[in-house]
């Protein structure tokens, strides 16, 4: 037991020396930076991240299930609420606990491109049904699209679909970033209840609704291959149940009105908005567009740990672990605690792990905008 605890002891004192012994002999305190790391990888953190998360990494049915059903099922409940009471503070708060709830069940859509496709049987067709297809972001619009953000040579460049070096652009780029997502609902409707209708008729819509209204991008330069094998039929089974029911929604204004059809789509709003809010600091957006190492990649996202239960609401599913998430991007949302308490134990606070660690939403914000404020005009 003694020579396990030196050992450990040994490999703990290795991993900080090797991180970066230029680095924390100048200056232990200092913050590591995607710049320092554009040519050459550390490859001590990449190994102790590998090393230190064995035992964890299996998707748990369990506990994807009854998260994802419990918010789908308050996020629902507060929508009808809100339609049904005649109190404005009563509308006000189920509203307010549904966007919160359908964003935290709408962000499993990022599990699923990640997760092995036997892992956890029946949940994407499941999530679909429930989640995807009802709020118009059945999961093809994001799987196939995502994996281009996490390959090495891609990440960050002009074919990432993710990717808009937005704290090197001009200020008002981020307000318009954050508040054109209040428009996000209304576009999915009319892309599934006009666009794809109307694609069955004319071919070049059809091929202009996949390659620009297809994908949960940020990049307005990117366009989408089409789709091709079991992919392609799983995008025609959801891109139906996505259209028929948009076509619904419409017709049942004609039915009971269009407020609760209004109410609803302010409510997915909200959620939008909440969406486009975390993307805006899920990474710092300094890269020009240039190929960049994992460790780079790494510095250039976010992680906001404990303490604190805010980052919980605004980045759920392991979201707040972002950074976290790109070293390990096929490590399942509940373990992703665990393996940064593991990381941030043994690398300590002098480490580059520490570098993409933040203190919480407002100040990335700040940074960002500060960073803006150089290119007036």
């Amino acid at each position: 037991m003694t020579q396990n605890m030196s050992q450990k002891t040994a490999q703990k004192v290795t991993v900080h020396q090797t991180i970066d012994p230029a680095r924390t002999q100048a200056a232990p305190f200092a913050r590591a930076t995607r710049a320092q790391f554009m040519v050459e990888d550390d490859k001590a953190m990449l190994r102790a991240a590998r090393d230190l998360t064995k035992g964890l990494g299996e998707a748990r049915p369990g506990i994807y299930w009854t998260d994802m059903l419990l918010s789908a099922g308050l996020g629902y409940a507060g929508i009808a609420t809100a339609i049904l009471s005649g109190n404005l503070a009563v509308q006000l708060a189920a509203g307010l606990v549904a966007a919160l709830a359908l964003y935290r069940a709408e962000m499993f859509i990022h599990e699923l491109t990640h997760i092995h496709r036997d892992a956890l049987p029946g949940f994407r067709t499941g999530w679909n049904l429930l989640v995807g297809i009802p709020l118009l972001t059945p999961s093809f619009m994001y799987e196939g699209v995502h994996v281009i953000h996490h390959k090495r040579t891609q990440y960050g460049t002009v074919e990432d679909p993710e990717y808009l070096p937005l704290a090197l652009m001009k200020p008002w780029s981020l307000p318009l970033f954050v508040l054109i997502a209040l428009l996000a609902p209304v576009a999915f409707l009319v892309r599934f209840a006009v666009l794809v209708p109307l694609g069955l008729l004319i071919p070049a819509v059809r091929t202009f609704t996949w390659e620009r209204f297809s994908a949960l991008s940020i990049n307005p330069d990117f366009r989408r291959k089409p789709p091709e094998g079991d992919f392609a039929a799983r995008v025609r089974w959801q891109e139906a149940g996505a259209s028929v029911w948009a076509i619904a929604l419409i017709a049942s204004a004609f039915v009971f009105g269009w407020k609760p059809l209004a109410t609803a789509l302010a409510i997915l709003s909200l959620t939008a908005v909440l969406n486009q809010l975390r993307t805006l600091v899920a990474h710092l957006w300094e890269n020009e567009g240039e190929p960049m190492t994992v460790t780079a990649q790494f510095l250039d996202s976010v992680n906001v740990p404990p303490p604190g239960i805010a980052a919980e609401i605004w980045a759920p599913v392991g979201l707040r672990y972002h950074a976290l998430h790109h070293l390990m991007p096929s490590m399942p949302y509940h373990d992703l605690p665990e393996a940064h308490r593991r990381l941030a134990r043994e690398l300590g606070t002098d480490s580059t792990y520490e570098g993409a660690n933040h203190p919480g939403l407002l100040v990335l914000v700040a940074r960002i905008a500060r960073s803006t404020m150089g290119k007036r005009g």
